[in-house]
């Protein structure tokens, strides 16, 4: 065995919290460079105990439950609340060992990997128990079961030993998973890769799951311990003391979080200073939750990644101490479902990108202040991005080449897809003339809603009409785009973050059709080339190095060949709150890390 440091594997993980003036940025072209102007930061070396922090929300989280919740805004509960084997403190480069007891040790055949976890860490009323590696073991097994339907377990964990290929009927033992005592936990791996594996170790699947307590409704489908969470972290969503249940949220308006009367300060590197938390859902409004937490007190926002950009601008101007910029990380984009029509051609498709002005959706978020337009699925700081051409990376696909839009290129992909299929509806001029409306499930809240508006109305350009219905972000996650039998031709408002700083974790869950779930599904274009697949499994063997990096890049092109979505932004998640808070960004979820966040 040997013990190897995460930060030897997460290299390159994008730490870096800022505060830029408007002027800063990238060009607004494709060529212009990286967004500038950052300065690091951290969290601050000490905040003042005590006081109730007010959190505007538009949506809800997806789950509390941590073996399925797969949502930015879900980890932002989930994270205060419990405790992954290891996790991220605001502005570390690297995780740190927080259930876990020091660094994983993975064998010399990387086929293997060993973590010891600290003792003294108890769960919240009512399981008032010491953690112990059994409960880390079911939390694993549950995840591969359709009871407890998680977005990645396949993609990052699959080649545990004994894991499942398709997801269970009821939570069932994986044998590669093995407790030698109560502190020890041992993978066993059916190919070598231990290394990217054990990157993975900061996912919530880790977090642990007391088999006593939640087997009982986990027999449901889908479980029910989402009503019935338990907790290990410094914080608790308010529950009955008695029987579990969560009192302390009402779906879609609020979620009462309060301290956890059994956590132990002396086993956790998170200071905790918040008496509690109180989130609002429900402000569809963002411009006016925005102004609400500039001009308030003890108040931040909000859960949609950017204020409007008109606020955005406004108080750039006026308040710039009051907003916190972060590097998402991640990339946003507009997918289409392949498995839906028109949408399974890939002329089609490739007309789409071609002609849609990816600059007037990036206006949308607030412009080139937010980021650099993007032309790929792996954004600036994850290893692959240089790889696979930077800032230009793809823009020698001329459906992918001009930012703008080019009417002249879509039209000739409109002309070849007919060409490819009589039975199409398309004229001599390249335009759709079909009158079927397509599927179309937006974000209810702006900026998002903003984008899905402009991008409907570029669609119109080419002659489509869309079925535009909006809904709550957690709704469109969850009831529809994660749901491939909903049919849902193009889902707007998509994106996605890095899970770890590593290209697998931009790629895998969301582009490899071994990967389509049927609920709970993040490959929302239901993306399934066989030769990505392929390529895929043999760069998931790949050290980590340049020679992985090289091999991811080159995935990533494969998919931007498939055209199965319109990449728009790189961006950055911008969070804003009254002068009384000290606002406190984890860089690796972007959002406002509630156990740093204090009142001045």
């Amino acid at each position: 065995m040997r013990r190897v440091r995460l930060s030897a594997l997460l290299i390159g993980l994008i730490a870096v919290l800022a505060l830029v003036a408007a002027g800063c940025g990238g060009s607004d072209d494709e060529g212009g460079s990286s967004s500038s102007g950052d300065k690091g930061s951290s969290a601050p070396a000490k905040g003042k105990q005590g006081g109730d922090l007010t959190f505007l929300a538009a949506a809800d989280v997806d789950y509390l439950d941590p073996g399925q919740s797969y949502y930015t805004f879900g980890y932002q509960v989930l994270y205060p609340t419990n405790r992954p084997l290891y996790m991220f403190a605001p502005g570390d480069k690297e995780p740190q060992p927080d259930v876990a007891d020091g660094d994983p040790q993975i064998s010399d055949d990387k086929k293997e990997i060993t973590v010891k976890i600290k003792t003294g860490i108890k769960y919240a009323p009512p399981v008032d128990r010491e953690v112990t590696t059994a409960d880390i073991k079911y939390a694993f097994e549950r995840a591969f079961s359709a009871n407890v339907p998680s977005g990645y377990a396949s993609s990052y964990f699959a080649d545990i030993e004994g894991a499942p290929a398709e997801p269970t009927k009821g939570v069932k033992p994986i044998s590669g998973i093995t407790t030698p005592d109560d502190q020890t936990i041992v993978f066993k791996l059916k190919r070598p890769v231990a290394e990217s594996m054990a990157q993975a170790l900061v996912m919530p699947i880790t977090v642990p799951v007391p088999e006593e307590y939640a087997s009982k409704w986990d027999k449901s489908t889908p479980t029910k311990f989402d009503q019935y969470q338990s907790f290990t972290g410094p914080y608790m969503v308010k529950n009955d003391a008695t029987t579990g249940k969560v009192t302390g949220r009402v779906p879609g308006k609020s979620i009462s979080i309060v301290r956890n009367p059994n956590w132990d300060p002396k086993t956790d590197f998170r200071p905790a200073y918040l008496d509690a938390i109180n989130i609002e859902e429900g402000n569809d409004d963002l411009a006016t939750a925005s102004r609400r937490a500039l001009n308030g007190s003890h108040t931040v926002c909000c859960d949609a990644g950017a204020p409007p950009a008109q606020v955005l601008k406004q108080a750039l101007a006026r308040d710039p101490d009051q907003i916190e910029f972060v590097p998402s990380g991640g990339t946003r984009y507009i997918a289409f479902d392949t498995k839906v029509k028109p949408f399974d051609n890939i002329n089609i498709r490739k007309a789409i990108i071609a002609s849609s002005n990816r600059d007037a959706l990036r206006l949308t978020r607030g412009g080139k202040v937010l980021g650099d337009i993007a032309g790929g699925f792996i954004p600036p700081g994850i290893p692959g991005f240089e790889e696979a051409g930077g800032l230009k990376q793809n823009t020698d696909l001329d459906y992918l080449a001009h930012p703008e839009g080019d009417p002249a290129v879509a039209k000739k992909y409109m002309l070849a897809a007919k060409e490819q299929d009589p039975s199409l509806p398309i004229d001599a001029n390249g335009k759709w003339t079909g009158g079927e409306k397509v599927l179309t499930i937006a974000t209810n809240a702006d900026p998002g809603k903003k984008t899905a508006e402009v991008f409907q109305g570029q669609m119109a350009q080419l002659g489509f009409k869309l079925n535009f219905r909006i809904v709550p972000q957690d709704t469109l996650y969850t009831k529809f785009c994660g749901v491939p039998k909903q049919n849902v031709a193009i889902c707007p408002n998509v994106g996605w973050f890095k899970d770890f700083s590593d290209p697998q974790a931009m790629l895998d869950a969301t582009f490899n059709g071994n990967n389509i779930l049927q609920q709970g599904n993040v490959n929302w274009p239901q993306l399934d080339d066989p030769a990505i697949n392929d390529a895929m499994k043999a760069a998931s063997t790949t050290p980590v190095g340049a020679e992985r990096n090289k091999a991811w890049a080159k995935i990533n092109r494969m998919i931007a060949e498939q055209a199965p979505a319109l990449p728009y932004i790189w961006d950055k998640s911008a969070s804003v709150g009254s002068k009384d808070v000290v606002q406190v960004i984890n860089t690796y979820n972007t959002t406002h890390d509630l156990s740093y966040t204090s009142i001045k």
